[in-house]
């Protein structure tokens, strides 16, 4: 597997991918399916935006970075990020794959911090995030509503570059 940098051509298998996310109810409060339009606008607004492809060429994993609070200059550098994996594809470091390459990216573009919320009971995601260097930060209880329920979610963050000095 390889990961690279991501291009409207994508656009179809990152569909793909985080519908089978949203479809799992594991992943994310995300209930509307994901267009091709959708993603699409991604590159439009020149995200961090990578993919992971299999020996076969077939993306099977993507990681975005989306701006954090854009309307606060104080945050420009902090960037909500998201990866999926293709269920066939998952539990064989494509996630970790694209964990490493967004956070290169992002980096190069000034990005100073990663952040992201992950339920607690996606353990699979919790464990990528402790081999990617990414640390858990706290617990927002009741963050939201899905399928009426109350969900909590865990709060995760990566510091890259010039933050990373103590």
């Amino acid at each position: 597997m390889r990961a690279r940098s991501a291009d409207r051509a994508d656009a179809v298998s990152i569909a793909a991918i985080y519908n089978e996310g949203i479809e799992d109810r594991l992943a994310t409060f995300e209930t509307r399916p994901r267009t091709v339009a959708d993603i699409e606008r991604w590159f439009d607004d020149a995200l961090p935006i990578v993919v992971v492809d299999d020996d076969a060429s077939r993306v099977v994993g993507w990681a975005a970075a989306h701006p954090y609070r854009p309307d606060r200059e104080a945050y420009a550098g902090i960037a909500e990020f998201s990866v999926y994996v293709a269920r066939a594809a998952r539990g064989r470091g494509a996630g970790r794959l694209a964990v490493e390459a967004l956070a290169q990216e992002a980096e190069a573009r000034g990005i100073w911090k990663l952040v992201s919320r992950i339920f607690p009971e996606n353990v699979a995601s919790l464990a990528l995030c402790r081999s990617s260097r990414v640390r858990e930060v706290g617990v927002y209880r009741r963050h939201g509503r899905r399928d009426g329920e109350w969900r909590d979610c865990v709060t995760v963050e990566r510091l890259l570059g010039e933050a990373l000095a103590d």
